[in-house]
């Protein structure tokens, strides 16, 4: 209550504030345990190091039918049925876990079980590209812009803080039990489908505009030249999305090699895991409100240069970590010396990442542009993800861990000159 006479906030947006806070609670704990599901799949399943890259090629590359999606979101009169349909389709699957078979030996004699569990998470990433889109139109059209990333960012501490507890419970469960993700990712099935119920209870503003009476095919063809048309005309945008292509390409051949990393070149354990995956979240979450203040105040593309160095400090301790191994042992933890560093550079990307790839576009647009600016941010994402996970691994087995590092920090470094280069020739973004 406070913070809602401190913020001055009206009826509107402290009821959509509230269902935010619900959502990203819950959403805390589903991500919480997925934090770990790379290593899961890799350790528990024994899945080979190419299968681990489409694990999590399909958290992106669905990314790539969001501009046929858009245009069937438009056709949509009830847009609440949508996402509560959408979650049970795409959410609900994963209760199929709960059939797998709870020991090793079962798991390695049939190999299906590695597809089937590719397959029902690519069905579960596939609702993210209708979801997304749908919270950041919510969030722009019901927050007025001035509170728009403070709340966010309040929001996303609270998820921040419930992922910190959730993921080292579950990495010390896993320890006990490799097989424990069989009852427990099915239970976040139902939590999935929860906190999506509760994000379309968000109001939806009214919309008088008729629905579209071209084909969809056609409408995609239109809606593909909009998003060129945007990238042409909209500069500060374009150079805002192409460093996102350099980073995003050296984040994904980066993500996928640090996970092998852990298991061949460390043989952490999950409890181990959990701390590096997760212990950079205290630092995010005391940094979140900050940032979500400073990215109201300053260009994007000035916000995304400190985001691409954080990134590229943090798997420049993780390389270093091959040539200084020293370590100790804590709470069954193996604790080294340079993944402290990594884990505090972790920590600040953490907190202005999830900013600036959820917000960031929206600050180029007006506010009813910011769905389709959102969905042309995400499409690019699906691109990059066509090969650049599976060219990560394919650089690790080529050059091992270190030159595959020194890859992903050279191309980050590019995208920083970019965003530098393009803040100082065309000035400030327009929307900002």
């Amino acid at each position: 209550m406070n913070l809602f006479l401190r913020l001055h906030l009206d009826r509107n947006e402290q009821r959509t504030f509230r269902l935010h806070l619900a959502y990203m609670a819950i959403e805390g704990i589903v991500l919480g345990v997925l934090a770990l599901n790379e290593f899961v799949f890799i350790k528990s399943l024994s899945g080979s190091n190419y299968q681990l890259g489409f694990l999590f090629q399909f958290s992106m590359l669905v990314f790539l039918f969001l501009v046929l999606i858009n245009e069937f979101i438009k056709r949509v009169k009830n847009r609440k049925r949508m996402l509560r349909l959408v979650a049970l389709l795409s959410r609900a699957p994963l209760i199929l876990l709960l059939f797998f078979p709870g020991e090793a030996d079962s798991i390695t004699a049939n190999s299906y079980y590695h597809y089937l569990y590719l397959s029902l998470f690519l069905v579960y990433f596939s609702g993210n590209i209708f979801i997304y889109p749908n919270i950041n139109f919510l969030l722009k059209t019901n927050y007025r812009h001035q509170h728009f990333g403070k709340l966010y960012s309040y929001a996303t501490t609270l998820n921040k803080i419930i992922m910190l507890v959730v993921t080292f419970a579950y990495g010390y469960l896993l320890d006990f039990d490799n097989f424990a993700f069989t009852r427990i990712i099915p239970l976040v099935a139902v939590l999935g489908v929860l906190s999506v119920f509760i994000l379309s209870k968000i109001n939806y503003p009214a919309e008088n505009k008729p629905l579209p009476s071209k084909s969809i095919l056609r409408s995609v063809k239109d809606s593909t030249k909009e998003m060129k048309d945007i990238l042409v005309r909209n500069v500060p945008y374009r150079h805002f999305e192409i460093g996102f292509m350099l980073y995003g390409f050296s984040f994904m051949i980066s993500v996928t090699v640090i996970t092998i990393y852990f298991y061949d070149g460390l043989n952490l354990n999950y409890a181990s895991v959990a701390f590096y995956r997760n212990a950079y979240n205290i630092l995010a979450i005391v940094l979140l409100p900050f940032f979500g203040k400073l990215l109201g105040n300053i260009d994007p593309r000035k916000f995304a240069a400190i985001t691409y160095l954080s990134i590229a400090t943090y798997i420049f301790f993780v390389l270093l970590t091959e040539y200084f191994p020293a370590h100790f042992v804590f709470a069954g933890m193996t604790i080294y010396y340079t993944l402290l560093l990594y884990i505090l550079f972790h920590g600040l990307f953490a907190a202005t990442m999830v900013l600036l790839w959820n917000i960031g576009s929206a600050y180029f647009c007006e506010p009813h542009e910011a769905g389709t600016y959102q969905s042309l941010h995400l499409s690019l994402t699906g691109v990059r993800a066509v090969f650049a996970p599976l060219l990560g691994v394919l650089f690790y087995e080529l050059f091992g861990f270190a030159p595959t590092f020194l890859i992903a920090i050279v191309i980050l470094f590019f995208a920083i000159g970019l965003m530098i280069w393009s803040y100082r020739k065309e000035g400030k973004a327009e929307h900002v």
